[in-house]
């Protein structure tokens, strides 16, 4: 008896819902029992007819893809070039958003300039995406594509899909200026408060730095200071604060979950004003900083959030990381952590935070890696600014508040991956994530899960350091001799 025909809809990774294709192949496997349709449907219901599955990792979505004898997707160039790679012709349903699908139009526009150049089979209806798999079945020949020629692997495939997509949604806002030049000033009668919240906890010098070198700050609108105790006693004193141009200081009490992620959140939600900034308390803010990130937002109503570039100070030691760019994408922050955006560069309009983006997760075990989380869904919405200038200088400590908590670094980089499962979609960007993991364990001496997330790591990228560095510590290296020598170099793991 033969098998039956496997059709696999997969609806991607994205955080909104895509109910509408998730129903549409329900009712196909309603209407033809004869049909093994395989719908990942991520945050839509799962199906009632269909065999469902709310993601499938990079090989189990390969091997679906080269075994059906119809791929149905969204419009998300990853998976389109990836059917195409299966030697597959994707019948694709774009996301809408008008229907609460994406952020933006990019998927229609994409798969329109796809459908043009007979590289999809582009639907817009139910009864039309029926056809399209009827016909997939009946006609098979109609519905495969020329895999790459050889060279041309799966990152250059997926680089090339990502270029063109940029270049689409980039047609909806002003251009960036560029890299090289000076960030613009904000105009001289657009001026709006900044609320700067600075968590803290049992830092008590090395806060009152922090607090004089935003209070330092040439720029000419006003500026509060939100400083939000975690876990220890406040400071009523700091609230004595002021001068001008305009600066105040208020002291409050993390009264949400404890830790980093709170105390953010609890300043966040107390900010009165249009824009929010964040400071860690042993940070310090450099000359211009702040006026010239304002300029960027001012300059661009789109934008949502602008970092600017860092000076490490580890020790005895300085390294400069900067950006050469005026905006980071998502994609470009699932194939890298990019620890130039430092969270105490972050600046990001109050709406951004009461909308789309979120307030920062305080669910993440130990609040570790909520920065790059909280950028994740920052890039979903727009892309990230960037002033390619040192505008703050980090200062590392010999132990550092995570280095010696290799559990919950692991636990959190776990949080990461089942939050955020697009980062499949980056080999290099998972590697780097489970090639943390692989240290963590390694760090903690569970030799046998090291031993499994480092073997998961070389699959995913033979190339990955960092699982090459977990071997090193199983066989006896020190890992505290591993971050000193690469906090020197203004690195981490």
């Amino acid at each position: 008896m033969s098998p039956r025909p496997l059709v696999l809809v997969t609806v991607g990774t994205d955080f909104h819902p895509f109910r509408r294709l998730a129903a549409w192949a329900d009712r196909i496997a309603e209407r033809h029992p004869g049909i093994d349709v395989l719908v990942q449907h991520g945050s839509a219901p799962p199906p009632r007819h269909a065999r469902g599955r709310a993601y499938l990792d990079h090989a189990e979505l390969r091997a679906a893809m080269e075994q059906a004898a119809a791929v149905v997707c969204h419009g998300g160039p990853a998976t389109i070039t990836e059917a195409r790679r299966a030697g597959r012709l994707p019948i694709v349903v774009p996301r809408d958003p008008r229907r609460g699908e994406h952020v933006d139009d990019h998927q229609l526009r994409f798969v329109a300039r796809m459908s043009a150049e007979g590289l999809v089979h582009a639907c817009d209806g139910e009864e039309e995406l029926r056809a399209a798999v009827d016909k997939a079945l009946t006609s098979p020949a109609d519905f495969r594509a020329e895999p790459p020629a050889a060279g041309a692997g799966p990152r250059d495939a997926a680089e090339r899909a990502g270029r063109l997509i940029d270049t689409l949604v980039a047609t909806r806002r002003p251009a960036p200026p560029p890299a090289t030049a000076p960030a613009p000033a904000a105009p001289a009668g657009r001026r709006p408060d900044v609320t700067v919240v600075i968590p803290t906890r049992d830092r008590p010098r090395l806060l009152r730095d922090a607090l004089d070198s935003v209070w330092a700050q040439d720029y000419p609108g006003g500026v509060h200071c939100l400083v939000v105790h975690d876990q220890c006693a406040p400071d009523p004193s700091l609230a004595a604060r002021g001068g001008s141009p305009p600066r105040s200081t208020s002291v409050l009490v993390n009264a949400r979950t404890p830790g980093l992620a709170g105390a953010r959140n609890t300043g966040l939600l107390a900010a009165a004003t249009e824009l929010v900034a964040f400071c860690d308390d042993d940070d310090l803010w450099l000359p211009g900083k702040l006026r010239r990130q304002v300029g960027v937002l001012a300059a661009d109503p789109d934008a949502q959030l602008v970092c600017c570039g860092i000076r490490i100070r580890y020790g005895d030691t300085t390294a400069e990381r900067s950006l050469d760019t005026a905006q980071v994408t998502l994609a470009e922050l699932l194939r890298s952590r990019l620890t130039e955006l430092h969270p105490s560069t972050f600046l990001l309009r109050t709406s951004a935070v009461r909308g789309g983006v979120g307030l920062v997760a305080e669910d993440i075990p130990g609040s570790y890696a909520e920065d790059y989380e909280f950028l994740l869904r920052a890039a979903r919405q727009a892309p990230v600014r960037n002033v390619p200038e040192i505008g703050v200088q980090v200062r590392w400590h010999a132990r550092s508040y995570f280095s010696g908590r290799w559990e919950t670094v692991s636990g959190a980089l776990r949080w990461l991956l089942d939050r955020h499962p697009e980062l499949r979609l980056q080999r290099r960007g998972l590697a780097r994530v489970t090639g943390q993991i692989a240290f963590a364990e390694a760090a903690r001496g569970e030799r046998r899960e090291a031993l499994r997330w480092v073997g998961r790591t070389l699959r995913t990228r033979p190339a990955e350091a960092r699982a090459h560095l977990a071997l090193a510590v199983l066989c006896g290296l020190s890992p505290d001799a591993v971050l000193r020598a690469l906090h020197r170099r203004g690195r981490g793991v």
